[in-house]
């Protein structure tokens, strides 16, 4: 049999005959049996990312989740420079061990995110005692130390890194950002070089959001080509995929997959979310700082989302798996930006507080309407 979630809900409740209910029986538990990364796995990777309490293990319901649905992890915050270091420069390992090692034992794909990043990171790095830039050799030393130590530690272990994230700004120019202040262009390349002797089997990713929209889209390819002409080793370009219900058009984000693949690049949807809350502020970004008023009427669904927009939440997700499925020659991984809607960073960000419902699973870890319609996709 080959029907959808609907067909058999529709013949469960028409009554029908005992041997086809058996089929129909047989043909459910086949399909409560199958998770999205067997469903994909001809396909591509089917990804989550992990924060530090979900990649510890104490919990055995997101334990049994994780291992049935996804086959790659990317860890939330745990490999990020402010938070496995201090402002002194000492290293904190047990949130980043206990990654990998859950990783491990689960037999997964692994991302490490990320080496190079404007964002969670201390001052102190950049600037001296009296508030002043240090030198770019100094900068260039920090960041020989960090990826040495930190790619050279899970060497073997992570299959791919986001080595430089996020270095193009809104205005569709560099990131005015320490580190391209001090370094230019050479922070991107240099640590892409340096990712690549450490460990020369590692996958190596630019990773930055909006760049599936027109302007960052194209600003983004001129960077990538500008340094490949200097001969950076880069492998793969990671649109993170923060998306509203409505926007950016799928056809939008198809003339991103076409155009980074024309790179020689291989794409990765890397932080997989759809914001189902209004964005009354007009403003496409997932810029971390970024923060507006808690107000009531921008936090409509404090009990429940309705059946409505779950229905739109679960036709967009069917529509950008068809377009995945469609470049799938193009595409190696799916991540979503979390397991379920109450770790998702979308409920404090940009206006803390909120309740939003951007994943496949819901606050029960049960699976939406959205997670069904993947499934069927390939059936």
């Amino acid at each position: 049999m080959n029907l959808s979630r609907r067909q058999l809900l529709a013949l469960t409740s028409a009554g029908i005959a005992m041997g086809q209910a058996s089929k129909l029986a047989a043909a459910t538990k086949a399909a409560e049996q199958t998770g999205l990364k067997s469903a994909y796995k001809d396909n591509f990777l089917i990804g989550a990312a992990l924060n530090a309490t979900i990649a510890s293990g104490a919990d055995e319901r997101l334990n049994t989740l994780i291992a049935k649905e996804f086959n790659s992890i990317t860890p939330e915050n745990c490999m990020k420079w402010g938070v496995l270091r201090d402002a002194q420069g000492q290293w904190n390992w047990k949130d980043a061990d206990a990654f990998v090692a859950f990783g491990t034992k689960h037999n997964l794909h692994m991302v490490g995110h990320t080496l190079v990043w404007h964002s969670q990171i201390h001052d102190e790095v950049f600037k001296n005692a009296d508030g002043s830039y240090i030198s770019k050799a100094a900068l260039q030393k920090k960041m020989e130390e960090h990826i040495t130590t930190l790619a050279g530690r899970y060497k073997g272990k992570l299959a791919a890194w986001d080595v430089v994230n996020e270095a193009v700004g809104d205005d569709l120019k560099m990131r005015d950002s320490h580190w391209y202040k001090i370094m230019g262009d050479d922070f991107i390349y240099n640590a892409f070089t340096l990712a690549n002797e450490v460990d020369p089997k590692a996958h190596l990713m630019y990773n930055d959001y909006n760049i599936e929209r027109t302007g960052k889209r194209e600003a983004t390819v001129e960077m990538i080509e500008r340094l490949q002409k200097r001969g950076m080793p880069i492998h793969g370009l990671g649109i993170q995929g923060h998306l509203g219900i409505d926007t950016p058009p799928i056809a939008e984000i198809e003339k991103s997959i076409i155009a980074f693949a024309k790179l020689g690049l291989r794409v990765h949807f890397t932080e997989l979310d759809v914001d189902v809350l209004p964005s009354v502020w007009e403003l496409p970004v997932a810029e971390v700082s970024t923060r507006f008023e808690y107000k009531p009427e921008r936090d409509p669904y404090t009990k429940g989302l309705p059946q409505e927009m779950q229905d739109k939440l679960a036709k967009r997700y069917e529509d950008l798996f068809k377009l995945f499925i469609k470049h799938s020659d193009k595409i190696d991984r799916a991540t979503f930006w979390g397991v379920s809607d109450d770790a998702s960073w979308l409920n404090g960000f940009p206006i803390p507080g909120r309740t939003n419902y951007p994943l496949l699973f819901d606050r029960k870890l049960q699976p939406k309407d959205a997670y069904f319609r993947l499934l069927d996709l390939k059936r």
